[in-house]
This record gives C-alpha cells, structure tokens and sequence, in this order.
C-alpha cells in the first residue's frame, strides 16, 4: 500500500486550485461507473475532502446494457456504503438504443440528483485518454475547433449545476496504477471491449497502433491540443458575440419573437474575419432553430454578409429563412 499521499493527489490538489473547477465546502457528487477512472476520481476526491471541507455523495446510473449491470450497480453502492458517502442511484426504464441517447439519459438523471439534493457540482472521471479519443472521434466526423476541443474542465448544466472533469490531466494508465497501488478492486465493463462502438475502435485499435507506430505520448499530445484548442474556442466565441450583440443593437427592431423574425445589420459583420462571422452565425441560429445548426447551415447563413440585396438561402431545420433586405439579415418563420 502506498502513501496515502501521492503525486496524483498532488497533481489533482493543484489542479482544482489553479482552475478553481470545486469550490472549498461544495456539496459533490461523484458519477461512479465502477471503472477504473470513475473509481480512481472517487478515491482521489475523498481522501482531498479534509483538505477542502467538501460533502461528497456517488451516484450510479444503471443502463441496463448488460446483464451484470445491476451486480454492477450493488458493487458501487457497496463502494459508496464502504466510505460512509450518500449513494444514489437510477435505472434507466427504457434501455438506450445508442450512446448518445444513454449520454443523454446518465447527464439528465445525474442532474435531477443534484437538483433535488442540492449538490452544486457533478464529478466525472473522464481523463486525458478520453479528451484524446473525442479529439480523433470528431476529427474524423469532420467537426472544427469546437468539436475537437470537447471534454472542457467545467461547464454548467443548469443555472445552478456544473459538470467537473478533474482528471483531464491524467492518462487511462496513471488511473489504472493509482487504483492496483490502493488495492481498488474495479468493475470491468465488458462493452468496452465491443468493437460495435467508434470510440472502443479508437481505444483499442487506432491508439494503440498511433501509439506503436508515431508516437508512444500521443495521448497525452492529443489532449494537450484539445487545451490548447480550448482556449482558443473561449476567445473566438466571445469576441463573435459581442460583434453580433453590435449586429443586434444596430437594427432596433432586431426581434419579434411573436412574429418568428430576427434581424442582424450586415454592415456590422461584413469587415469581420471570416471565423468571427462563422461563429457570430452560428450563435445567431443556435438561438432559433429547433436543433445546432450543421456546417451547410452556418455557411448558407453567412454568405448573406456579403450577397446581392434580395438574395435568400433556401429552409434552414424547421423550415426558417434568411433573406437579405438592404443591410439587414432578416431570418423568420421559426
């Protein structure tokens, strides 16, 4: 058995004072899988509570996926009853069809938990190996900086939850050695090895073989770009923003929600980069359409900036049009 102090508790000590992602005495709670990594993260933030005064509580979302999960489901609230920690746990009643909707689900009953318990933060142990493999996943989707930047420290869920990553700094590998060091007995999870799954592919085929071939820390590189790109993403957006609050302000009839019309001066947008004008679009009809708006419809939307008067894109998701009418972008019928 190793120090109870270690340099991955250091190394997580330092990261949560410098991004400030959990506060001193907040209510957590821990979403905990029975994985390495979720197991790992429970580990680390109980033995940091004296040190930071937090009430701390897991919560297992059960999928319904295999059929160990509810032995999985006791094995975790056996975890949590082991460590005098509150256990909370849901079962899904219909069992996702893909893993977007069971990401969908796990976020949505995680946040109905810290609602009704008033816990202010939601902790998941994803780590650098994810941040890597969402990288790769969306690059090869075709998304932009946004997407590959994705698994970000800390983002709200509500107005009064936030979901907290902190273990982006750490590897797949570094959890797996904290956890064998401390005798943490894990839950394996055996659709991990499913190769059905894009992101088991890239786990167990395209990195490793990366790894092999071009670089044994590609991994740790990958998320190092996803940081990078992150902050890029934070600047860009707010900086489209504020141009398009301006775009906004110029015309004073920019709105009529009743009327399902919303209207930006060009003149605003037209000496803007090109990137800023993409993302002051996109901001614009994220705030409109029923569903994100795809790459074709930010560039439909933006080549307006510059169009002939008269001109009009054909119907955005929802069955919204833009046309230009003088200086204006007059976007209705959402």
């Amino acid at each position: 058995m190793p120090n109870s102090w270690t340099s991955l508790h250091a190394r997580v000590h330092r990261s949560l004072g410098h991004r400030q992602l959990l506060p001193r005495n907040s209510r957590i709670l821990i979403a905990v899988s029975g994985g390495q990594d979720s197991v790992c993260l429970a580990k680390l933030l109980l033995d940091l509570q004296r040190k930071w005064g937090w009430e701390l509580a897991i919560a297992h979302c059960d999928h319904r996926w295999r059929r160990d999960s509810q032995a999985n489901a006791d094995y975790v609230g056996n975890m949590a009853r082991n460590w005098n920690l509150p256990f909370h746990l849901s079962v899904a009643e219909g069992v996702p069809e893909t893993e977007a909707a069971a990401r969908q689900w796990r976020y949505g009953v995680l946040s109905a938990i810290a609602g009704k318990n008033e816990y202010a933060h939601i902790v998941t142990g994803h780590t650098a190996s994810d941040r890597a493999e969402t990288l790769l996943y969306n690059l090869i989707r075709g998304a932009g900086a946004d997407g590959l930047q994705a698994l970000t420290w800390k983002r709200p869920l509500d107005a009064n939850i936030w979901l907290v990553r902190p273990l982006l700094e750490v590897t797949r590998s570094q959890t797996g050695q904290f956890c064998q060091d401390f005798g943490l007995q894990i839950w394996e999870d055996s659709t991990n090895a499913d190769s059905h799954y894009a992101r088991n592919r890239i786990r167990n085929e395209l990195l490793p073989y990366l790894q092999s071939h071009f670089n044994p820390s590609v991994e740790g590189h990958l998320a190092q770009t996803a940081e990078l790109l992150r902050a890029d993403v934070e600047y860009l957006e707010e900086v489209a923003g504020q141009l398009l609050a301006q775009a906004l302000a110029q015309n004073p009839e920019f709105v009529n929600r009743e009327a399902g019309k919303i209207s930006v001066n060009r003149l605003v947008l037209r000496n803007a980069p090109v990137a800023i004008q993409r993302r002051a679009m996109r901001q614009l009809l994220l705030r409109v359409l029923p569903v994100a708006p795809s790459f074709e419809d930010v560039e439909k939307l933006t080549a307006l900036i510059a169009a002939p008067n008269r001109s009009r894109t054909d119907p955005f998701p929802g069955g919204a049009l833009a046309e230009v009418a003088g200086e204006l972008i007059v976007l209705a019928g959402f």
